[in-house]
C-alpha cells in the first residue's frame, strides 16, 4: 500500500455495506462483514467508515421504520462480533480510541430518514441508538423535502423538515444535504447554526447532474464549516470518459471552490452491493436511468482507494493537503460537532 495512504486516516462517508449484510440471515451478519467486507476496508486503509441506512423503495412507507430499525441492528451486531476489528462510535472521542487501538471506526447515517417521516421525535430515538449523521430526502420525495431528483417543483424544506434541522443541531447530528433538492439545501443553508456535510457529491460545474452541487451550495457547506465529500459514482462525474483522472478533477475543483480543509471522500462503492442485493435478470439495473454497471476502473470498492492517494500524488499535491481530503477534515468535523449536542 502507498506510504501516505497508510500514514492517514481514511474516511469513507459513503458505503452501503449494511444492504448486502441484511440481505444474509441473521447469524450470518457479523461473519459476512468480516469475510467479505473487512478484507476490503483493510485493503483500501479505511479507518472510519460511515455506515448509511438506507431503505429501498419496496419498504417505503409502511415498512421503513421497521427496516430501519432492522438495518441500524445489524450495524450494533457486525460490531459486537467483530470487536477485535471495529468499533460503532458515537462522537469524536470514541472515534480516537478506535483508532488508537487500530479498529476501525463506523459512524451509522440516515440516509433519507423515510421511516422518521413527520414524527421527528423519532431522531431522539435513533439517536439513543448511535445514529449520527442524516439526511431528508433521497431522489424523490419524503415527509421533510424534496430530493434533487424533484427539482423542478423548486420545493424547500417542509414544516417537519425544518424542525427535524433543529432537532439534529440540538442533539448533535450532523445534516448531509447530498441527495437534497437544490432550494432544499439552499434553505438548510440559510437555517442552519452548526456545520453541514455532503457525504457523496461531485461537483454540477464539472458535470451537469441533478446529483452533483453548484460552486454556490459548495461555499455555503465550506462556511459554515462543513465538508463536501466527493462521490465517485462514474456517470456523476463525466458522461463518458470513466477514469480515475475525472475523479479528480472534480476534487481539484471543489478543493478550488471550498478550500483544502472543506473536502473529503464519499465513494457511493455499489457494485457489490447490487450484485449482492439484486436479483439477476435480463435488464441491467439502473440508477436514475443510468446503468449502474458503470464504474472508475480500480475504484468498484474500498480496495481501491490508495489508487486516488497516487492520482492526487501525480498532479503534484503536498502530502498534507492529500491527509486531510483522504480524512483529517472530517475528522475534524466529527471531533466539533459528532454527538455534542448544541449548547443551550
Amino acid at each position: 500500500m502507498n506510504v501516505l495512504h497508510r500514514r492517514a486516516v481514511v474516511a469513507d462517508l459513503h458505503n452501503d455495506l449494511l444492504c448486502a449484510v441484511v440481505a444474509r440471515p441473521v447469524d450470518r451478519w457479523a461473519g459476512f462483514f468480516r469475510e467479505r467486507w473487512l478484507p476490503q476496508l483493510r485493503a483500501g486503509g479505511v479507518n472510519l467508515q460511515v455506515l448509511p441506512v438506507f431503505v429501498e423503495d419496496p419498504y417505503r412507507p409502511e415498512g421503513a421504520l421497521r427496516r430501519t430499525l432492522r438495518m441500524i441492528e445489524a450495524a450494533h451486531r457486525l460490531a459486537a462480533g467483530n470487536k477485535d476489528a471495529v468499533a460503532l462510535c458515537a462522537d469524536g472521542a470514541e472515534i480516537d480510541r478506535a483508532l488508537a487501538v487500530g479498529r476501525i471506526a463506523l459512524v451509522l447515517a440516515l440516509e433519507s430518514a423515510p421511516g422518521v417521516g413527520e414524527d421527528v421525535e423519532l431522531l431522539e430515538t435513533l439517536f439513543r441508538l448511535g445514529v449520527r449523521i442524516a439526511s431528508l430526502a433521497h431522489f424523490g420525495r419524503t415527509a421533510l423535502a424534496d430530493g434533487s431528483g424533484e427539482d423542478g417543483t423548486g420545493g424547500r424544506l417542509t414544516r417537519a423538515g425544518v424542525a427535524a434541522l433543529a432537532e439534529m443541531e440540538r442533539l448533535g447530528m450532523l445534516l448531509d444535504v447530498s441527495h437534497l433538492g437544490a432550494a432544499g439545501v439552499e434553505h438548510v443553508l440559510e437555517l442552519a447554526s452548526r456545520p453541514v456535510l455532503a457525504t457523496h457529491s461531485a461537483a454540477r460545474a464539472l458535470f451537469d447532474h441533478h446529483r452533483n452541487l453548484t460552486d454556490e451550495q459548495i461555499r455555503g457547506v465550506a462556511g459554515g464549516g462543513g465538508v463536501v465529500c466527493v462521490n465517485f459514482f462514474a456517470p456523476y462525474l463525466h458522461e463518458n470518459d470513466y477514469t480515475v483522472d475525472r475523479l479528480v478533477d472534480h476534487i481539484e475543483h471543489i478543493v478550488g471552490v471550498a478550500g483544502v480543509e472543506h473536502v473529503g471522500l464519499g465513494p457511493d462503492f455499489i457494485k457489490e452491493v447490487l450484485a449482492d442485493t439484486t436479483p439477476p435478470c435480463c435488464e441491467r439495473t439502473l440508477v436514475e436511468g443510468v446503468p449502474a454497471d458503470a464504474y472508475l476502473p480500480g475504484l468498484t470498492g474500498p480496495a481501491g482507494l490508495p489508487l486516488v492517494t497516487e492520482a492526487l500524488q501525480r498532479r503534484g499535491w503536498r502530502d498534507d493537503d492529500i491527509v486531510a481530503v483522504l480524512g483529517g477534515n472530517v475528522l475534524r468535523l466529527f471531533h466539533a460537532g459528532l454527538g455534542r449536542p448544541a449548547a443551550v
